[in-house]
């Protein structure tokens, strides 16, 4: 097997391996959360912590030259020089009120970014692939290649966010003003949005705010599929942080040209 099927296998199995972890605590009365915030409210549930262990010990039988970055364990330095970016559940808070917004979010980086990635949705059984020239995505329909639409304009375009108190204020009245200018707007989406975006659904997903395991695969995704993806000031958006991903070059370009204003 070849590197770059190696790399797809190992993502594959990945989240097959975080289904079988996360899939029996959803939408279970007995389900409990922790709140990881000194301040406000953060949660994670026995889920995460389950899901993320799993992913782990599996990388390590498999991939244990490569280092690993997750959100509920923290950092584990490799040899290699590639990454495995791991979000056990990303949107946490839909997955406690039972929500099938929120995923798995998994992707392999190398020093300039994203290289492959996976967005996975356990419960409807859908998976957003996309990375090596290909995006792909498979679910009760079947599978098909994704591609992101051709919107050119904003008062055409449908906006996604998760929160609509994004970040601070100043990030929350660049939200607005691009919001004011759009078609549609809608709230709560997680990682979701990133999927609908990669499958041609959306135009615009707009956040602030991030870690780099919430957007490395979503990055890796939006791109394989057409997309773009960037910080509000045109440049790499991997590292988290405030994003802009965007259908096309035509729709990122009239979104940056408003949040490249905010301070």
């Amino acid at each position: 097997m070849d590197e770059q099927a190696a790399i797809v296998a190992t993502a594959d199995a990945l989240a097959e391996t975080a289904r079988r972890a996360v899939l029996p605590h959803f939408r279970n009365p007995a389900l409990g959360a922790d709140n990881k915030a000194a301040r406000g409210y953060d949660p994670v549930t026995e889920a995460d912590r389950a899901a993320e262990t799993a992913m782990r010990a599996h990388l390590a039988r498999a991939r244990p030259r490569d280092a690993i970055l997750g959100e509920e364990f923290g950092e584990v330095a490799g040899e290699s020089g590639l990454t495995w970016m791991l979000d056990p559940i990303d949107g946490t808070r839909a997955f406690i009120v039972g929500a099938p917004t929120w995923g798995v979010l998994i992707a392999l980086c190398d020093a300039g970014g994203p290289v492959y990635g996976v967005i996975d949705q356990p419960y409807t059984g859908e998976r957003f692939a996309g990375g090596f020239g290909a995006a792909r995505m498979t679910g009760p329909a079947g599978a098909r290649t994704l591609a992101t639409r051709a919107t050119r304009s904003l008062d055409e375009a449908i906006l996604l966010t998760t929160f609509p108190e994004i970040g601070s204020a100043d990030e929350r009245a660049g939200f607005a003003d691009v919001a004011a200018q759009v078609r549609l707007v809608r709230y709560g989406l997680d990682c979701y949005a990133y999927a609908l975006l990669a499958a041609g659904h959306v135009d615009l997903v707009i956040e602030a705010g991030l870690a780099p395991y919430d957007i490395a695969a979503p990055i890796a995704v939006i791109e394989a599929a057409g997309g773009c993806v960037t910080d509000w000031r045109g440049g790499p958006a991997h590292g988290g942080g405030r994003v802009l991903a965007a259908a096309n070059a035509d729709v990122h370009a009239a979104a940056l040209h408003i949040l490249a204003r905010v301070p």
